[in-house]
């Protein structure tokens, strides 16, 4: 017993008894990487930033220093532990143009709820066999750049639509991180790009908002317009082509070949609530404050607010519902 555990006590061994047990936490894939900064990393957010095409995502703009330097979030990580979640459900929008499309994403229970709950979870595991083990779990909300923590890990590679790419599951996959005060051994080389010389994403933007391979325009991105946005009115060259989005767009992943090889997840809190697939927008229209909140509770959709959701609605009923030029 004292040589097993002398063994997990080794990066190699601490390592591969952290991956077993974020496998068994139900994860779909683990990587780790060293806990440093993500200089080029940093340079490309800066020059994206510079270009203003986070339109008006203003918190990302706030120390980048910080975004980039897991260190800075967490002070003892010596190691980031990424971990991929798979939360494709094989179910389809409806074609009726009196209904909207939601994000595939928002479909069922929020992920910062269920990615979370399972990073600590498996943070408590860690420390029941490592008692030294101090850590920090990271969602979407901490200011960590998740896919290029996912490369760095070798989960995947980041595709010409700026997505997370995995060869085994496509795109269709939630990414959060454990901030460790463990030596592990690390994942040593990040994945290949296997984009080749596909532009289907580009190609199928409805609003160009791809602006170059790799690089997305915010301003003109339907997903952050039908989320993030806070303005009373869409853009135009947002609302003439929202293609039936209600909420956030998944087209670019749709039309994504390595989504051949999508599967259905296995951990049912992602499956649809009633109504979340496609919902009919008279609905959405009378939803009333309290009736929106309990609606969408402990659901990614809260996030764009009922003036957000009811403004999309109507801006899809002033244009034909699923019609656009």
């Amino acid at each position: 017993m004292t040589e097993a555990k002398n063994i997990s006590q080794t990066p190699a061994g601490l390592t591969a008894l952290v991956k077993t047990l974020a496998l068994a936490e139900g994860f779909h894939a683990v990587g780790v990487a060293r806990a440093e900064p993500l200089r080029e990393e940093r340079e490309r957010l800066e020059e994206w930033l510079r270009r203003g095409l986070h339109a008006g995502m203003r918190w990302m703009e706030r120390d980048t220093a910080q975004r980039t330097d897991p260190r800075l979030v967490f002070a003892g990580a010596r190691s980031v532990v990424v971990c991929a979640l798979n939360y494709f459900t094989p179910h389809e929008h409806s074609a009726d143009p009196a209904t909207g499309k939601i994000s595939r994403y928002a479909w069922g229970d929020d992920y910062h709820d269920v990615v979370g709950g399972k990073l600590k979870s498996l943070l408590a595991r860690i420390k029941e066999r490592v008692p030294a083990a101090e850590g920090k779990a990271c969602v979407d909300i901490q200011p960590m750049m998740d896919k290029a923590w996912a490369v760095r890990a070798g989960l995947g590679w980041i595709g010409k639509h700026t997505n997370l790419i995995t060869r085994e599951r496509g795109s269709w996959v939630f990414v959060g991180e454990l901030l460790v005060n463990l030596e592990l051994d690390y994942d040593a080389e990040p994945t290949e790009d296997h984009c080749g010389t596909c532009t289907l994403c580009l190609e199928a933007c409805p609003t160009q908002a791809i602006a170059a391979p790799y690089v997305v325009d915010s301003n003109r991105c339907i997903s952050h317009a039908t989320i993030e946005l806070r303005d009373e009115e869409l853009p135009p060259e947002v609302a003439d082509r929202l293609e039936g989005w209600l909420y956030g767009c998944d087209i670019c992943q749709e039309v994504c070949p390595w989504n051949r090889f999508e599967r259905p997840t296995d951990e049912r809190r992602f499956e649809p609530r009633a109504g979340n697939v496609s919902p009919a927008l008279a609905g959405i229209l009378e939803l009333t404050p309290d009736a929106y909140a309990a609606r969408f509770r402990r659901s990614a959709v809260k996030r764009a607010k009922l003036a957000g959701l009811q403004r999309n609605a109507r801006a899809l009923r002033g244009r034909g519902g699923r019609g656009g030029s």
